[in-house]
């Protein structure tokens, strides 16, 4: 079993967590920044690792490396462990004799992109349990309270409003199927999947996603934030813009702003400017435009790119705290409208009743 045989079969056994990742890039960069030679520096994290995929990964590594090769190229038969500018960075700092450097601004990195998924991650928690509960409740409703009022309504007789045979039909469905209801969420993540599957379908559905109300705003920013602390983050370290915007359309999360990246990589291969082919793309806000554009006049484009990854994560936090204090009433409403149509259809007919008493 070769190299990457290896890994597949590890991969099949255990993921290795991005924190994983972060604690061993520290630990290395400390080891080689204390004068431990790279193959010793490996060893010695492995030999401390208890025993997961990423040791067996360290170990490989470790041998690759032994065996003559260089550590960025040992890193890249890892694809689902190290990204690709992870890779790149590596290479970028052996070439310049600064590895241990790149390793701790690779810690660094890898460490803001894991905070910032989970800031994102809590803040949605909250209201997708709300969400959960109200759905688990009506269906509950569905189920067990309404059958009872439509064999009432059956004893009594005469014709049902539209909305009391609407909720009736509803129930009646939810009742004959409900063992399919699990599996609703399943199928849409995979038609969401196949979806995305498409370079075309899914720059259409990413390009609606920027213009979704609200979540819009949230969705750009976080592209941007990522776009800008990895290119920095690449351009800091001494990798070539070419390949780091190259790198930075895989990594930047949403293929609409990835195509405008490349049409910029394609222009400055012409000898244009960064900042004027992302003005005409209209992915970017016109803010972060003018901000890159004085980080080139200047001669301190990376230095101003992790300044407006640092500013459009406190932008994020803003947005995801504005969202979620927004979604919890709009769950209260959404609720007050799904129960208030509810209790309107069962009582519509017991008002019709009394009428006709009367």
């Amino acid at each position: 079993m070769n190299l990457t045989e290896s890994f597949q079969f590890l991969n099949f056994k255990k993921r290795i967590g991005t924190k994983s990742l972060v604690v061993f890039t520290q630990q290395l960069s400390t080891l080689i920044g204390a004068g431990l030679p790279l193959i010793k520096a490996l060893r010695a994290l492995h030999d401390q690792l208890e025993p997961c995929a990423l040791k067996d990964v360290v170990a490989m590594l470790a041998n690759e490396v032994e065996s003559g090769a260089n550590f960025s190229e040992a890193l890249s038969h890892f694809p689902k462990v190290f990204p690709e500018f992870y890779v790149n960075m590596t290479k970028a700092g052996e070439l310049g004799g600064m590895l241990d450097g790149i390793l701790k601004r690779l810690s660094e990195f890898l460490d803001k992109n894991q905070k910032l998924r989970e800031r994102i991650k809590s803040a949605l928690m909250y209201p997708a349990f709300v969400l959960l509960t109200a759905v688990l409740i009506l269906i509950m409703l569905m189920m067990f309270v309404i059958p009872t009022f439509t064999s009432m309504f059956s004893e009594l007789g005469g014709a049902l409003p539209l909305p009391t045979k609407i909720l009736i039909a509803t129930s009646d469905i939810i009742r004959k199927f409900w063992y399919l209801i699990p599996f609703i969420p399943v199928v849409l993540v995979l038609l969401y999947k196949f979806l995305i599957k498409s370079p075309g379908r899914r720059l259409v559905i990413d390009k609606i996603k920027l213009y979704i109300p609200i979540v819009g705003v949230l969705v750009q920013q976080v592209a941007v934030a990522r776009f800008a602390r990895t290119l920095g983050t690449l351009l800091s370290s001494g990798a070539p813009i070419l390949s780091a915007l190259q790198t930075v359309k895989n990594t930047v999360g949403n293929e609409f702003i990835g195509r405008a990246v490349l049409k910029v990589r394609d222009s400055i291969k012409e000898g244009e400017t960064v900042s004027g082919p992302m003005e005409t793309s209209k992915a970017f806000p016109p803010l972060v435009v003018k901000m890159i554009n004085i980080g080139e006049e200047t001669g301190q484009l990376d230095k101003m790119l992790i300044q407006i990854a640092d500013n459009y994560e406190e932008e994020v936090d803003v947005a995801i705290s504005g969202l979620t204090s927004l979604l919890e009433p709009l769950l209260i409403v959404f609720m007050g409208l799904v129960v208030g149509f509810i209790a309107i259809s069962m009582f519509m007919p017991l008002f019709s009743l009394v009428k006709l008493i009367g």
